[in-house]
């Protein structure tokens, strides 16, 4: 595929759909870099003499820029000068994919503020919301597999900047608190539940949300959760059990085997911490069990006195499980979602309270794992075994190739294998290497954006590393309305309610008030004076 084919298909669907929730008539630049499925290390760790899942991650990063409409800072010496940029918004997203099941991660979203200097009309709501979760969705359509499990995990817990130093010194940012960013979040996501879009080259069946607040009552965390018709598809529960790839292939499955590990991950830390205290115990290696903590319950009871969940802070964990077949639910099943009930783990699911102490086993073992087996245990007699050879015989010089034009190798990766999908809809405008991508990255997390002087600089700086000099990025003008508001109270023919003459009023004294008029002379008012002989004077000491 060359680039031009490449830029095409990138270009069909999205940046139209992402017009249409822009404000109109404002220009926004769009920058969307990604990198080709990689071989990473896996989410979950398997239990002891096993294999684990062979992984791939696919890294999105999309940003979204403005043009700075203030006269101070736009160029004024040219009208073909182009306009100065500052970005308004940065989201991070992880896809990783193996032969069972595709994981969409949200590692970062981080806004600047800067969107205020558009000025856009007073109850117009923000396009930031909207953004996020039109990109979100996009790689759900495009990414999601036949047969194959999708899941959209995040964790929200405020910060005052994630990607942009210095944005929170900005009069213009915005920041919530813990429970307002996980109500957020939950508003980011819910409208991507319900039925598949129209043209979704594979479409889900079914799709359930899940929320977990350490530390937080029932009814505390359904109040963080949307009041929308979809809201029924809410769980206060989390799904582990469900989309760990070993709950179903063996007869129990120790906690650790079920917490994936994502990067700055909360529960990934107190998991990395849990493995460090048992270390190479005798219960780690046969059953790959914990010391303190023995069952998934006690990980979350756990969770609620970490840093991130407590002395007033709160973190929220979200998941959104999308399948190709329908879940039936019983009748009991949704007392799990109903205030007063703690969130738990299913029951058709549940682990036994007491950790057995013999090594998890398959339930239905096949001839190919008994085979891998003994092949694992010859390549580990062989390694013992292995003596470097010397290398003999002549030498063959090669010719040196001659580089005649700049080719994007990246791009000869395999389109779909049995472990990813990597269909050209779903890439970024920039395809470019995990080195590449983590110095981009690392350049944002370098910038000022303290000020609007500073972060159009950095913006300039920035976009140009990436695009090395060139011009790259997409102009999406919105389409989107503005509300029309009344300028003068309510619209023109509603009826307006007069209540002036419903409220009574309080009856005054007029003598006491304001003197008598009688016959169109004021009549005085008599003065009461007091005689010596009524004044007690206090007696000398």
């Amino acid at each position: 595929m060359t680039p031009n084919q490449h830029h095409e298909a990138v270009d069909s669907g999205f940046r139209h759909r992402l017009a249409a929730v822009l404000p109109e008539g404002h220009q926004f630049g769009i920058y969307h870099i990604s990198t080709p499925p990689t071989k990473t290390d896996p989410l979950y760790s398997p239990p002891p003499s096993e294999r684990p899942e062979r992984t791939y991650c696919e890294k999105h990063f999309l940003a979204v820029s403005i043009d700075v409409p203030d006269p101070s800072l736009a160029s004024e010496n040219s009208v073909d000068e182009p306009k100065k940029q500052v970005l308004v918004l940065g989201i991070e997203v992880f896809i990783y994919t193996t032969a069972r099941a595709t994981t969409l991660f949200v590692s970062k979203a981080d806004s600047t503020g800067y969107l205020s200097l558009l000025k856009l009309p007073k109850g117009t709501s923000s396009p930031i919301r909207e953004i996020c979760t039109l990109f979100i969705s996009h790689l759900l359509e495009k990414r999601k597999r036949k047969g194959k499990q999708f899941i959209v995990n995040l964790f929200a817990r405020a910060q005052a900047q994630y990607l942009f130093p210095g944005s929170v010194d900005y009069s213009g940012k915005h920041v919530l608190d813990d429970r307002g960013l996980i109500k957020w979040w939950c508003r980011v996501l819910d409208p991507i539940l319900g039925p598949a879009p129209e043209g979704t080259a594979v479409p889900w069946k079914s799709s359930k949300a899940y929320l977990v607040v350490p530390g937080l009552e029932a009814y505390e965390t359904k109040a963080l959760t949307p009041r929308t018709a979809g809201s029924s598809s809410w769980n206060l529960a989390h799904p582990l059990e469900r989309i760990s790839p070993y709950s179903g292939q063996f007869d129990w499955v120790p906690p650790r085997c079920l917490i994936p590990h994502y990067p700055d991950d909360p529960k990934s830390r107190f998991r990395d911490e849990l493995d460090e205290e048992a270390g190479n115990s005798k219960a780690m290696k046969t059953t790959g069990s914990w010391k303190s903590v023995k069952t998934l319950d006690t990980f979350w009871e756990m969770m609620a006195f970490r840093q991130e969940c407590s002395s007033g802070r709160m973190t929220g964990f979200i998941w959104l499980l999308f399948d190709d077949e329908v879940e039936d639910v019983p009748a009991a099943s949704s007392a799990s979602s109903q205030p007063g009930a703690p969130p738990d783990t299913p029951k058709s699911t549940r682990t036994v309270d007491i950790t057995p102490n013999t090594t998890p086993r398959k339930l239905f073992p096949t001839k190919g794992d008994l085979a891998r087996q003994e092949k694992d245990k010859i390549k580990d007699k062989k390694k013992k075994k292995f003596k470097k050879k010397t290398l003999k015989g002549p030498i063959i010089p090669r010719n040196p190739r001659i580089k005649k034009e700049q080719r994007n190798y990246l791009l000869d990766r395999p389109v779909s294998t049995a472990y990813y999908s990597w269909t050209p809809e779903g890439r970024g405008e920039k395809i470019i290497s995990e080195t590449t991508y983590k110095r981009i990255v690392d350049l944002l997390l370098h910038t000022d954006f303290s000020n609007p002087n500073k972060a159009t600089g950095s913006t300039r700086r920035w976009v140009s590393e990436v695009g090395m000099g060139g011009n790259w990025g997409a102009k999406v003008t919105g389409t989107r309305a503005a509300l029309e508001q009344p300028e003068n109270g309510p619209a023109a023919g509603a009826r307006v309610n007069e209540l002036a003459g419903l409220v009574k009023r309080k009856r005054t004294d007029s003598a006491s008030q304001k003197p008598k008029e009688e016959n169109g002379e004021k009549k005085e008012t008599a003065v009461n004076v007091l005689t010596a002989g009524l004044v007690r004077k206090k007696p000398k000491a």
